[in-house]
């Protein structure tokens, strides 16, 4: 009979990788086939923590990470005023609830880097409520702006996963200026609406100057490219109140139905 223990007996097979635990294996978690699973791991590791926080609805703030406090031209005036939207809709949307496990909403949530972004968290930091960073890993790291609640500020590997956790709780979308990722963002959520693929939600431009001179939306519905009443899907703003003031218009505040349970 052999005296050595059954470890050293099975050493090859228990130093295979085939035996280890496939939670805990990370070259098979992150290996090609097992693609869908961390689709669905991203989904539920953000849903969940957003659950805990009672957070039932969002207003989503888009802008350049290029946006500066200290910046040229108008970056000064387009950071304070994402940060002054923060602050208003913080203090008067529903971002302060959420005691005893009532809702949260129209809580700010931004893609989590620099920017107009920072400013929107900054905002609500400044209300004293809580706000969310949806933090994508790109080549050139982005690294968290310092303002979101840091329970609330996630990273990810997947563009898709991160905009449908912008686009699904969305009562609104505020867009400060940007460049290429901000159009991303806009076009996406006015796709959506238009096609009716998810609900309409009141979407602001700010700084109508910017916009207009950036994007000719009348000559899309000139050109047939879409129809006039798409023109509808947004409005304009030029100050951080004035925007919330839309919003209110547009039924922001208005009761969302079902609660989180």
């Amino acid at each position: 009979m052999t005296s050595k223990a059954p470890e050293d007996i099975a050493a090859a097979q228990i130093a295979s990788p085939s035996y280890r635990l496939a939670a805990l294996d990370q070259d098979f978690l992150l290996s090609d086939p097992m693609r869908g699973v961390r689709f669905l791991l991203e989904y539920a590791k953000a849903e969940l923590a957003l659950r805990e926080w009672c957070i039932r609805s969002t207003i989503v703030v888009f802008g350049s990470a290029r946006i500066r406090e200290d910046g040229p031209g108008q970056q000064k005036y387009w950071y304070g005023q994402a940060r002054e939207f923060g602050r208003i809709c913080s203090l008067n949307g529903g971002a302060l609830d959420g005691h005893e496990g009532t809702p949260r909403d129209n809580v700010i949530a931004t893609g989590g880097g620099p920017g107009a972004m920072e400013a929107a968290n900054r905002g609500a930091r400044d209300a004293g409520a809580p706000s969310i960073g949806f933090n994508i890993t790109l080549p050139h790291e982005q690294f968290p702006n310092p303002w979101s609640t840091p329970e609330l500020t996630f990273r990810f590997h997947y563009f898709s996963m991160r905009k449908m956790h912008l686009a699904m709780r969305a009562k609104a979308l505020v867009v400060f200026p940007g460049g290429y990722g901000t159009f991303d963002e806009l076009f996406e959520i006015l796709t959506l609406a238009q096609t009716g693929k998810a609900p309409r939600v009141p979407i602001v431009l700010f700084d109508s100057a910017y916009w207009k001179s950036i994007v000719n939306f009348e000559a899309l519905a000139q050109h047939g490219m879409i129809d006039a009443r798409d023109l509808d899907l947004f409005c304009y703003a030029d100050s951080a109140q004035e925007a919330w003031d839309h919003l209110v218009e547009r039924g922001v505040l208005a009761p969302l139905e079902p609660k989180i349970t």
